[in-house]
């Protein structure tokens, strides 16, 4: 709690450690498990990573958290800088494994392991430490759609509120795809929420990917545009016509694209919905103010604006914990919004909307 707020983190990451891949996945699959330096059979899993951003980045986490980056991302650590940070309870997204889920070139069976490995490991070992602060966001594996239910399964039945998604095509398969859909039913039935998490430099295809080789240009591309046609494709392709009661947030990549992209979305559908009229029932705004979030950045311009545009139930806050481009001072920064926002638009940005999309009691 801070300043009388109490507050939900509703992205927040954990640094996997290397060996636990190889401790937790299935024997079967132990030569794909990653090495110390997160190689698989001496091919690195990420793409256009130059030597400067790996150790620029190192230097600013080391920088932002001393404690945590020295003891490795503990759990223990993890709760202490939340408890520095004012955080009560942070859902936990993966930092490896946003590249590792993401390889599109490996076979569809081996990316299961990961999942599962990664799923187990978070339960048993990571968020076990402190259930009541440490929610578990499960993996899940796009690449085998005959898989994805019964891993959503297995983590609801763990208690687990929540899985996350790339939004980037798989395997030729955006998230629309026809193939998904018992997913998109099994998550409304569970009440599981679905974060849509993108991950530069992953070897999926990625907008600018084809390009641009610099970080300021790959990273400025993915998160937002990569969520836009996220949106576009659970709009487009009838999943949120088709499941009114699934919640789906759109997570790091600001809220400013949010106005812009449903109002050129709205003024399409305006001119052509004859073309999409089976599977798109109403205005894409309409779809986004009845399922949707997307997290805010507090350093956004006209946020005030943009939060009147988008609706004050539909933004939520995330920390981006403890990656290169998280800023330690984020939630006093997200508190100061009160200055140019009600106290109660504050709250609902903090603890009742993320409480709401997570499904807490």
């Amino acid at each position: 709690m801070l300043n009388g707020y109490k507050i939900i983190d509703a992205d927040s990451h954990v640094i996997e450690p290397p060996q636990m891949w190889a401790k937790y996945i299935d024997p079967k699959f132990k030569d794909f498990a990653p090495s110390l330096d997160m190689k698989i059979k001496g091919e690195l899993i990420t793409e256009k990573v130059s030597q400067q951003v790996e150790k620029e980045g190192n230097k600013q986490m080391m920088q932002a958290h001393p404690h945590a980056y020295l003891s490795r991302y503990s759990p223990e650590s993890q709760v202490e800088e939340m408890v520095k940070m004012g955080v009560d309870i942070a859902f936990i997204y993966p930092t490896y494994g946003l590249w590792l889920f993401a390889i599109d070139s490996l076979p569809p069976e081996v990316i299961d392991a990961f999942t599962h490995a990664y799923n187990t490991w978070l339960y048993e070992e990571f968020c076990s430490y402190d259930p009541a602060r440490l929610k578990g966001v499960g993996a899940i594996n796009l690449h085998d759609p005959e898989t994805m239910v019964k891993e959503l399964e297995r983590i609801a039945n763990w208690g687990w509120k929540a899985v996350f998604l790339r939004p980037n095509p798989v395997k030729g398969r955006i998230l629309s795809d026809p193939s998904y859909e018992s997913f998109w039913s099994a998550c409304e039935a569970l009440d599981i929420a679905v974060g849509i998490h993108e991950g530069t430099h992953s070897r999926l295809p990625t907008t600018g990917a084809d390009r641009f080789n610099s970080r300021f240009a790959l990273h400025a591309c993915s998160h937002p545009m990569e969520q836009m046609m996220a949106l576009l494709a659970l709009i487009e392709g009838g999943v949120l016509e088709r499941h009114p009661q699934l919640r789906v947030g759109f997570l790091e990549s600001g809220c400013g694209w949010v106005p812009y992209w449903l109002w050129r979305l709205d003024e399409e559908y305006k001119n052509l919905r004859w073309e999409v009229t089976n599977y798109v029932k109403i205005f894409p705004t309409e779809y986004f103010q009845r399922q949707c979030f997307v997290s805010i950045e507090p350093s956004e311009p006209y946020l005030a604006q943009l939060i009147e545009f988008i609706g004050t139930d539909h933004v939520i806050f995330g920390s981006d914990y403890p990656h290169m481009d998280h800023q330690p001072d984020i939630v006093k920064k997200t508190l100061a919004l009160e200055s140019q926002l009600p106290q109660e638009t504050v709250q609902k940005i903090v603890w009742d909307n993320p409480r709401r999309f997570y499904g807490l009691n």
